[in-house]
């Protein structure tokens, strides 16, 4: 996927000093939980769309719950670092990237009615009659990826192949970007390349839409289970209030959840769920720390 709401990946900008907007330091000091949400271009539709779901926290904790969204990921772990944020929601890899600079914890995470789960896959597939079977089958074959930060269109699939024992940077003939798995999915239906790499919740779509067939392409190469962007708050919060908030979010449902549908609720889990993530990233000698 690209950098959205379920993104794997942190953006550039350094995290020490991202602003975050409309937070003051003393926040905690006024009684109030304070969750910051992942950026939007637009932050005051973004707080407006999670009205909701604030309500409803509020209500199950018994104190306010104030939103606010920072100017980019790197913001949001910052506040957190720096004591200004209790809980976040993060994406799989900004969270993972998260931990190596400020003392938080994955708490929850969000299953849709839509999704129906918590996690995805990541799929490398190819057209039946291309005569790709293995992952071997694709040496010298032409390849499409999504984009270079996305994480089941090229970080997941690459590091897949590498531990498959397959070359991306060498063994194909021909690798492309085409910016969108809805466009991975039309190229390998209608031959433009041998296969491609894309979310298997997205090929699913793709295939209600009619944009490929499902009958017309084998998968060549699936994903462990890719978890879904977690809820998080800061390791030192008083266990007594930690207890109460995931209580909270559990009891969060039946919500709109921006644009992935309507929420089926959230369910507990914990740091070592985004273990994959963590070697994924060694997979692609990808130095976590230098990405801040």
């Amino acid at each position: 996927m690209k950098l959205s709401r379920r993104s794997l990946i942190v953006a550039a900008p350094a995290v020490l000093g991202a602003p975050l907007l409309g937070l003051a330091p003393s926040a905690r000091a006024n009684n109030a939980l304070t969750v910051g949400l992942i950026p939007s271009e637009d932050s005051r539709a973004m707080i407006a769309n999670s009205q909701a779901m604030m309500d409803m926290l509020a209500k199950a904790l018994g104190m306010p719950v104030r939103p606010f969204v920072a100017a980019d990921y790197n913001g949001v772990i910052e506040a957190l670092r720096s004591k200004r944020l209790d809980v976040a929601y993060l994406g799989p890899f900004s969270y993972v990237l998260g931990t190596t600079v400020a003392d938080i914890e994955a708490f929850a995470v969000a299953e849709t009615k839509k999704a129906g789960r918590t996690s995805y896959h990541s799929l490398v597939i190819a057209r039946k009659d291309s005569g790709i079977k293995t992952v071997a089958d694709l040496k010298g074959k032409t390849f499409a990826f999504v984009d270079p930060t996305s994480t089941s269109g090229h970080l997941f699939p690459k590091a897949g192949l590498i531990k498959a024992g397959f070359n991306p940077d060498k063994d194909f003939g021909r690798v492309i970007f085409s910016g969108s798995h809805d466009s991975n999915a039309v190229a390998v239906q209608n031959g433009k390349v041998d296969a491609v790499a894309i979310a298997d919740r997205i090929l699913d779509a793709a295939i209600a839409k009619n944009l490929a067939k499902r009958e017309d392409l084998v998968v060549v190469w699936k994903s462990d289970p890719i978890p879904e962007s977690p809820t998080v708050w800061r390791k030192d919060l008083d266990p007594e209030l930690k207890r109460r908030v995931q209580a909270a979010f559990l009891e969060v449902k039946n919500i709109p959840w921006s644009d992935q549908g309507e929420l089926n609720g959230f369910h507990p889990t914990n740091d070592a769920a985004y273990n994959v993530i963590r070697e994924t990233a060694r997979a692609l000698n990808l130095d976590l720390r230098k990405m801040k």
